[in-house]
């Protein structure tokens, strides 16, 4: 008679839904989902509590994403939420005898006397949602890893890709009460208060640049723009030499366009003073390989960490990003240059999209790692088709291939040196014979403004103009036209006079 009695609940009991795509019962709360629906339609401000937490599909009865679907839709209508309105606009959607009919609907909210735990229960669906999302990107990514047809590289590219579009639809950040946040504030007054010069954020070694940025500042991204030629790359090595060898911070470099060679290759133009096309042929006079073996330590042990991986995907970056500032304590992060990057294995109808993905991106990663990123930019060609001082001069507007970028950075820079355009003087009669001005075009925690600063060509040197220890050239003595080395200057043309000669001794590094 008992073994008669427990046959009978077996053939009572309901089974859990079972998903034959894998096989074996997939992760699922059935119990944990009626109980919120039926909070929600006994207390009034419940969906406010869970609204950012579930969504239909987070639910894993497709019943219980209709009745959820209902609850939200009268909740957007601001209208009220209770068993008669959703069974009203069940009915009405027609997706009432879907869900079991009205007898369903009363079940809900007869089994929860209060709302009280609601939040809790709604995490457990979260998280049971999350399970099931990643037990099906594993199975799609082993499926395809058994395809002997399907490339390796690219089936890695749309691993990250996909996992990473899968963590940012959960990734969510609770809110803080003040007290902690400003304790953090006083904290870094501080500290700037503590340091004669005003710094808290990474040093330039540029003196105007930084009293007007304070720094590269923690979770900032820093978009470095201008056309061909501008001398961004030389501006970006220029100031990774002074932040690595003059104040000894570490700081990655991705290079996306030039070799790991390449790049070291122009650091020792910049920090021994040798032009380019001497290091490239080792045709080096006394003086210069003796000046090669004094100043080459400067760089010898520096923190400097260079990646030259070309194609280089978002996902990749952050994992290698990630990696560098937990073994490496990298404060600081470059990258040359953000239009060569992508975002392999997420779909998108433009390249436009894509790059909104990838600024957005950067800036998500900057503020994970609470380090500044630095994204050099391309911009477009209309700069060359305007005329006058004013209009060769960089706008917003400029930014290639996608407003999102002037959206997401925390300061855009452009460099321009008006002289590569014929113009020599700027609107307050400075000579601009070589200078280069790096506009502050955006600045959202401070002002903006012009930096002058001296360009040396030869060397793909940026320096303070106080510091430069090279006479202004009359302007009747010609003019620098920087040649192109990998779409940025390198040294200056065949016939143009060197430098003249430093009175005592060669320029300190």
């Amino acid at each position: 008679m008992a073994e008669n009695n427990s046959a009978k609940t077996r053939r009572a009991s309901k089974p859990a839904p079972v998903d034959n795509t894998y096989g074996h019962l997939q992760p699922q709360a059935l119990d944990v989902e009626r109980a919120v629906l039926g909070a929600l339609m006994i207390d009034r401000d419940a969906y406010a509590v869970v609204c950012e937490i579930l969504y239909p599909e987070s639910f894993y009865e497709q019943r219980n994403q209709l009745i959820y679907e209902a609850i939200r839709s009268l909740s957007l209508a601001e209208k009220p939420v209770d068993m008669l309105t959703v069974t009203d606009e069940l009915e009405r959607s027609g997706n009432l005898e879907k869900v079991g009919g009205p007898l369903y609907i009363s079940e809900l909210t007869t089994k929860v006397a209060s709302s009280a735990n609601i939040e809790y229960h709604a995490r457990i669906v979260a998280q049971k949602f999350l399970a099931r999302q990643l037990i099906s990107f594993a199975s799609v990514i082993e499926t395809k890893a058994f395809d002997g047809t399907v490339d390796v590289d690219d089936l890695m590219q749309e691993a990250e890709g996909s996992l990473f579009e899968l963590s940012q639809r959960n990734m969510k950040k609770d809110y803080t009460q003040i007290d902690p946040v400003i304790s953090n504030a006083i904290e870094v007054i501080q500290k700037a208060a503590a340091n004669k010069d005003g710094l808290t954020g990474v040093p330039t070694g540029y003196h105007k640049l930084d009293d007007i940025t304070s720094g590269w500042q923690p979770s900032d991204l820093v978009i470095i723009a201008g056309r061909p030629a501008m001398g961004k790359t030389s501006f970006a090595l220029s100031m990774a030499k002074n932040i690595v060898a003059d104040f000894r911070v570490p700081t990655a470099f991705f290079s996306l366009e030039m070799s790991n060679v390449q790049l070291v290759n122009r650091l020792i133009s910049n920090c021994c003073e040798i032009q380019g096309s001497k290091i490239l042929n080792g045709q080096l006079k006394p003086d210069e390989w003796d000046r090669l073996d004094k100043r080459i330590n400067n760089l010898l042990g520096a923190p400097l960490y260079v990646d030259d991986t070309p194609g280089l995907s978002v996902f990749e970056l952050r994992t290698k990003a990630r990696r560098l500032v937990r073994e490496h304590g990298v404060k600081l992060i470059m990258i040359d240059y953000l239009q060569l990057m992508n975002a392999n294995g997420m779909r998108f109808s433009s390249r436009q999209e894509e790059v909104s993905t990838i600024s957005r991106s950067l800036k998500g990663l900057a503020k994970e790692l609470d380090i500044p990123i630095l994204a050099l930019s391309q911009l477009n060609r209309g700069v060359e088709s305007r005329e006058g001082l004013e209009g060769k001069r960089p706008q917003l507007s400029d930014l290639r291939e996608s407003g999102a970028i002037e959206q997401d950075a925390d300061m855009v820079l452009f460099v321009h040196r008006p002289e590569y355009y014929h113009i020599y003087q700027d609107e307050k009669g400075r000579d601009l014979h070589g200078m280069a001005q790096i506009i502050i075009a955006k600045h959202r925690k401070g002002a903006t403004g012009d930096v002058l600063l001296t360009f040396r060509g030869e060397f793909t040197r940026f320096e303070n103009p106080e510091d430069s220890s090279l006479r202004p050239m009359p302007a009747n003595e010609g003019e620098i036209v920087g040649s192109k080395v990998n779409g940025d200057d390198m040294a200056p043309m065949d016939g143009f006079p060197p430098p003249p000669p430093f009175a005592d001794g060669p320029m300190p590094f």
